[in-house]
């Protein structure tokens, strides 16, 4: 009777090239097309990097020591070391190929994508990823804890009711103001949604069949970034936010296709979708003519904004979480958190 080997030395079976093709059509059709699209750079910059390093291809499967080189080299500043250091050249000969912008240590984040997406071409092939050996790991988790800082919040500040009035009283009622009303009301009051789940809408998505007896639109997004496509909950919009986008539809004559599309000069609404930076520029310009100081808040501030008034007007956590659609308890309490201690309503229950 054999040994059985130890688990650590079994290999994966190999595959024929039709399984192969097979296994990667199959990870082609059901990864989102922006994931994709972050493969493919991902993958152009790993190759530029290995062979400005090595001087040799990418390897299926890749080494241990080629991983952690990477790690290392993209684990630190390059912007004051010896002119003699190996990952000062490449870094330089990927800033020549346009891929890196400078020498300064790269996100956490951006190392983390790059390494999850190299993980990925491996599983795509059956293949055993370097990056799950435990000195690769070891030394991922020690370069994250190097490079931690302080989280910025995505917005400088919360867009909460009383900032949304002032910056509501700007759109006049041409047919920007009438969009720019219903961009911003239904961000916020839906659950405070994100620039892409906005500009994601179409008219499809958005159902008045109860508007007419009781005000209510529903509206379908078709996945967010914390539930998958086809599972997120119906969202309902009620009062003024539900008037702004109806009235929106109409004036806009939005029969099918996108719901948010850019105006014309001439106040005429196209034909294409409006794009997340164009949620930008709408909150951008709200707020300076409502009179807040440059960058007083960011389209997520809609989202915080909306938390933080939950917050504010003692509505439980829970309540509002089915709305914003957060999956995790403690990321939203953080905006339950912010409310000055003073503002909490709990402070006043007894009269």
């Amino acid at each position: 009777m054999s040994t059985p080997q130890p688990l650590s030395t079994i290999m994966p079976p190999a595959l024929s090239d039709a399984d192969q093709d097979a296994l990667t059509d199959l990870h082609i059709r059901g990864t989102p097309p922006n994931t994709l699209r972050a493969y493919e750079r991902d993958l152009i910059y790993i190759t530029a990097w290995k062979q400005a390093a090595f001087d040799a291809p990418l390897s299926w499967p890749e080494s241990e020591t080629v991983a952690l080189r990477f790690i290392l080299d993209h684990s630190r500043s390059l912007e004051n070391v010896n002119p003699a250091d190996p990952a000062l050249t490449v870094a330089e000969a990927l800033i020549a190929q346009g891929l890196r912008k400078t020498l300064a240590c790269p996100a956490p984040s951006t190392l983390d994508r790059r390494i999850a997406s190299w993980r990925a071409f491996h599983r795509m092939k059956n293949l055993a990823s370097p990056f799950d050996a435990p000195l690769l790991r070891q030394t991922r988790a020690k370069a994250r804890r190097a490079a931690a800082k302080p989280k910025a919040p995505k917005s400088a500040n919360p867009i909460t009711r009383e900032v949304l009035e002032a910056v509501l009283a700007t759109c006049d009622h041409s047919l920007r103001g009438i969009r720019d009303r219903a961009v911003l009301m239904l961000g916020w009051a839906s659950g405070g949604r994100r620039r892409s789940e906005i500009t994601g809408l179409m008219r499809q998505d958005v159902d008045l069949k109860d508007y007419a007896t009781d005000g209510i639109i529903w509206i379908d997004l078709v996945g967010t970034k914390t539930t998958a496509k086809g599972k997120t909950p119906r969202l309902v919009l009620k009062g003024r936010a539900a008037q702004a986008l109806a009235f929106w539809i109409e004036m806009g004559r939005i029969d099918a296709g996108p719901l948010f599309r850019p105006i014309t000069r001439n106040d005429n609404p196209l034909d294409r979708r409006l794009s997340p930076d164009g949620i930008y520029q709408i909150v951008q310009k709200r707020m300076d003519m409502a009179g807040f100081p440059k960058g007083f808040a960011t389209p997520h501030g809609l989202r915080s904004g909306f938390l933080t008034q939950a917050a504010l007007d003692g509505t439980p956590i829970q309540a509002a979480m089915r709305l914003s659609l957060h999956r995790s308890l403690a990321q939203a309490q953080q905006y339950y958190d912010d409310v000055e201690i003073t503002e909490n309503p709990a402070t006043d229950l007894l009269g």
